[in-house]
Parts: structure tokens; C-alpha cells; sequence
């Protein structure tokens, strides 16, 4: 049937892993940047000028715009990830079924 579709959990599990490894590097390097862009090393970078406070005020809005951002796409991989090894999971638990169903009673 063109239906027909097969899935193979232990390569949807390593999949999984993937994006849930992908997901934690990024995590990382959020934290790292957000240390590294923090509210107090911009003004540290752009001094306390009168004329710096609105370019201060950007750049801080941008920084903190962009860790929300990376975050939500940590959220989001990472919950692609675990959804795919849940997934395969019940795939694994199906195919034992239909095994056990195949086999009979055995007696």
C-alpha cells in the first residue's frame, strides 16, 4: 500500500537524542551569552555618556530580546527531541504487542 509507512524507534530514539544534545549545546552558549551581554557590561562597553544612554538602552533591549529567543528555541528542540523518543517508545511497546499477537498462545 503507498500508505504505508515503517518507523525505526532505535533510529527516532537516536534522533531524539540529537535534537535533545542540540538543544542543551544551545542552552550553553545562552547562558554563556547572556553573561557575556548582561545589562552591566553593555553599560560597561558603552560608558555613562548622555549621548550613549539611548544606544545603551538598544543594544540591552536587543541582547535581552535574543536570549528570550534562543531560549524558546532551546524549549522547543528539546521538547521535539523527547517528544520523538516518547515516540518511539510506544513504537517499541506496539511492535511488541503485535509480536506477542503473532505468536498466539503458544499452547
Amino acid at each position: 500500500m503507498a500508505g504505508d509507512m515503517y518507523i525505526e524507534a532505535a533510529q527516532l530514539t537516536k534522533l531524539g537524542k540529537s535534537f535533545e544534545t542540540h538543544a542543551y549545546d544551545l542552552e550553553q552558549y545562552v547562558k554563556e551569552f547572556s553573561g557575556k551581554v548582561g545589562e552591566e557590561q553593555i553599560h560597561d562597553g558603552f560608558g555613562l555618556l548622555t549621548e550613549s544612554e539611548e544606544v545603551t538602552s538598544s543594544y540591552i533591549e536587543l541582547a535581552e530580546h535574543m536570549v528570550k529567543s534562543l531560549g524558546n528555541l532551546h524549549r522547543h528542540l528539546d521538547g521535539i527531541g523527547g517528544g520523538m523518543r516518547g515516540n518511539a517508545k510506544n513504537t517499541e511497546a506496539a511492535d511488541d504487542v503485535m509480536a506477542e499477537m503473532f505468536k498466539g498462545d503458544g499452547k
